[in-house]
């Protein structure tokens, strides 16, 4: 196993109980890094594996709710960084699932995440074969479920979203797992090697803003409040605490707001540099 994240990256590699959200999805990753698997009469579909080192969190996690790795047929990604896909290739091995992606992802899968547009080298992972490519908007089905995904990129050239539609006790909720539209350190003006990069932001959000969302989810607990809902949820809380439509707008009108703020900034410091003597 290769050691991936660095020290601080660590706190969000504690282990978390493992639960089930709603209906047939359930949170089986840690505490700063989500993995969700949604279960379904003829195997079952893992969403995100975090890092190398999050894959025996998961796999317990699996394990403890009554499931067995070996039934995991399908492995889908949110998007090809190290911290939610680098124990995609571990993950293969171990329950022999395929994997299914964006097609911009096939080649990043494929370098193990080298030469990303953001981040170069810096968070590579194990190289791994993708079995198969989605298609925007067109469901992935197994055991008579059905995973949505929606191509939302930006984070990365092939981030990728999805919507489940789960029945939660009589009552039918809409699940959606949101990829980060979140743009760290990135370059917005005049990005020669993602010059798309704002547009996708900006359409990415756009079009997540249309997905119509009961359940809110994020590939990172802090994004959705993981810890204090799970808790509520334990702790016997009247209805289903992450039935959350509300947190799901602030977290986009969060992350309209610093795309909006960082792309100024950048703008500004771009004006000024070229004013100078």
């Amino acid at each position: 196993m290769h050691a991936q994240y660095a020290p601080p990256n660590a706190e969000w590699n504690k282990p978390v109980e493992p639960f089930r959200i709603a209906g047939n999805v359930h949170f089986v990753g840690a505490e700063g890094i989500s993995s969700f698997l949604v279960t379904t009469p003829g195997g079952h579909i893992l969403i995100d594996t975090g890092f190398e080192e999050t894959v025996p969190i998961v796999e317990a996690g699996v394990r403890k709710l009554g499931f067995r790795m070996e039934d995991i047929r399908i492995i889908l990604v949110t998007h090809s960084h190290y911290d939610h896909s680098g124990g995609v290739a571990t993950m293969k091995r171990k329950t022999g699932a395929r994997l299914l992606t964006n097609p911009r992802e096939v080649e990043r899968f494929a370098a193990g995440g080298r030469n990303d547009f953001a981040f170069a080298d810096r968070f590579a992972f194990p190289p791994v074969e993708v079995d198969g490519v989605l298609r925007d908007g067109e469901p992935v089905t197994l055991g008579g479920v059905a995973v949505t995904p929606h191509f939302t990129p930006g984070h990365t050239k092939g981030g990728t979203s999805y919507t489940i539609e789960a029945e939660d006790g009589g009552r039918r909720l809409r699940v959606v797992i949101a990829c980060s539209v979140s743009a760290p350190g990135y370059k917005l003006v005049g990005n020669e090697k993602y010059p798309s990069l704002v547009s996708d932001l900006e359409g990415s959000i756009t079009k997540l803003r249309s997905l119509p969302c009961d359940v809110f989810l994020g590939g990172h607990g802090w994004e959705f409040g993981l810890l204090e809902k799970a808790r509520a949820k334990r702790e016997g809380a009247a209805g289903n605490p992450f039935v959350d439509p509300a947190g799901y707008r602030a977290w986009l009108d969060r992350a309209e707001t610093a795309l909006r703020t960082e792309l100024e900034k950048q703008k500004r410091e771009a004006l000024s540099k070229r004013a100078s003597p």
